[in-house]
């Protein structure tokens, strides 16, 4: 099945779908004189907690490189286009702190955006301020100087089990807080390739275009998950949607609010899941969780720790580890410097080890970080054992960002810059120093078989 898109955008709406009463448990009791079961006390509470956010901004247009070029334009009589063109964009968000204004969305709603309009469940209508955003789980907190805010309250998403009832909340298709039910159809999904971190919760309330950013409550109204992705052919709900669990997007919000960024560190280690067939070479019990470590890097906090190849983990901080992505999941949420308390498995005994969370120089720093003509651009020392070392010195170029700066500067990933305003370039340190106060940039990079300069 094709993963259409990550959604986009809807406005709010007020339809209730009441879960099946004989699915629920409930007694149907047909009766003029009775109440019947309803989720209408529980909607009244949540709905004004669940907001639309109308962005614009701008996006700059691609051309044909020969259109940059005035003796081609002048020649062929082409005249000038304009470069930029106007974008806008309609979603969801949550009201997760009532007193600050804060509220919870998906960074893919509020993406490139100049402006954000937040528009309440009671009508009003205010200009929000961008917080920060977190691309790698789809996250992005903003904010609201409001009065008689409504907030949901944050349930435990750990305690979360298959079959739970979920109800979801947003704005499909234009539609204004439109309410969904369900169940959780499944936990801990990962490998779709929508976000660089899942642990998503699978459901089969109704998802569609415009729910992104918006809820995922339980039956008392509690947030459980931020709706963000479907799967689907037509873009619209086939019963297998998606949400990001509120307890990662609990720690992601606490770190952009502190911060303003997610830092996001290694431990220096890399983990697969164990098969049948591996939980029989290690001698563990079919089914067994945990994650086995593959390899460690020479000199990184989990070499330090005194973690091998060949253990398994089977707690982090006190969290059970199922998946090699819970691995990777429970560490990349933890901030640099932060301890990392490992339970793991060796020779069938357990042990405990203890790391911290670090950047090593493999992984590279942030262009803006550098240099303002470097955004978007992440960069990392040759590392050793690679086909280039030992052959070339400078700084590789690591990524590069769609319609950033530093891509519009002319680099591109597997660049190598070997000198930097005519300054030799060895690793990390020097491009930072050579770079360091500078108002313009001359690059000296090779690429490929060939070198070229780049002034910035």
């Amino acid at each position: 099945m094709k993963l259409l898109r990550i959604l986009l955008a809807g406005l709010t709406l007020q339809i209730v779908t009441l879960i099946p009463l004989a699915q629920a448990g409930l007694p149907f009791i047909d009766s003029q004189d009775k109440e019947l079961p309803t989720l209408a006390p529980m909607l009244e509470k949540s709905l004004p907690a669940v907001v639309n956010i109308a962005t614009s901004g701008k996006v700059r247009v691609r051309q044909n490189p020969l259109m940059d070029d005035p003796f081609f334009r002048r020649f062929f009589d082409v005249p000038n286009q304009p470069r930029e063109r106007k974008t806008e964009s309609l979603g969801s968000g949550v009201i997760v702190d009532a007193k600050k204004g804060y509220i919870l969305t998906n960074n893919h709603v509020i993406d490139k955006a100049d402006e954000i309009d937040v528009t309440l469940n009671d009508g009003r209508s205010f200009k929000a301020t961008l917080i920060g955003t977190d691309p790698e789980t789809d996250i992005a907190v903003i904010q609201i100087k409001a009065d008689e805010l409504t907030a949901l309250k944050i349930s435990d998403s750990d305690k979360l089990r298959v079959g739970d009832f979920a109800v979801a909340i947003g704005n499909p298709f234009g539609l204004s807080s439109t309410v969904t039910s369900g169940i959780v159809s499944a936990l801990g999904r990962n490998g779709l390739g929508i976000e660089g971190y899942e642990d998503f919760i699978q459901t089969d309330a109704s998802i569609n275009p415009g729910n992104s950013g918006g809820a995922l409550v339980n039956l008392r109204g509690d947030l459980i998950g931020i709706n963000t992705a479907i799967f689907s052919r037509s873009g619209g709900n086939i019963g297998i949607g998606f949400a990001i669990p509120i307890n990662m997007a609990s720690d992601v919000m606490q770190q952009l609010v502190k911060h303003g960024e997610v830092k996001r560190g290694r431990i220096g280690a890399q983990a697969q899941d164990i098969t049948p067939d591996l939980a029989q070479a290690f001698d563990l019990p079919t089914g067994a969780g945990g994650a086995v470590i593959t390899q460690v890097n020479p000199g990184s906090a989990a070499d330090k720790a005194g973690l091998k190849a060949g253990d398994i983990v089977l707690e982090i901080n006190g969290k059970q580890v199922e998946h090699a992505s819970d691995l990777r999941n429970f560490i990349g949420l933890l901030r640099v410097g932060k301890q990392v308390n490992m339970k793991v498995m060796r020779d069938g005994k357990t042990q405990e080890l203890v790391a911290v969370v670090q950047i090593p120089d493999s992984d590279g720093k942030q262009g803006k970080a550098l240099h303002p003509k470097l955004a978007g651009a992440q960069f990392g020392n040759i590392k050793e054992g690679s086909r280039l070392y030992g052959r070339i010195e400078g700084v590789l170029v690591v990524k590069i960002e769609r319609d950033s700066p530093a891509a519009h500067a002319g680099l591109r990933k597997g660049d190598i810059i070997i000198s930097a305003n005519r300054i030799n370039i060895k690793n990390l340190k020097d491009l930072k120093q050579a770079t360091k106060g500078a108002k313009k940039l001359l690059l000296n990079i090779r690429r490929g078989n060939g070198a070229l300069f780049l002034y910035l």
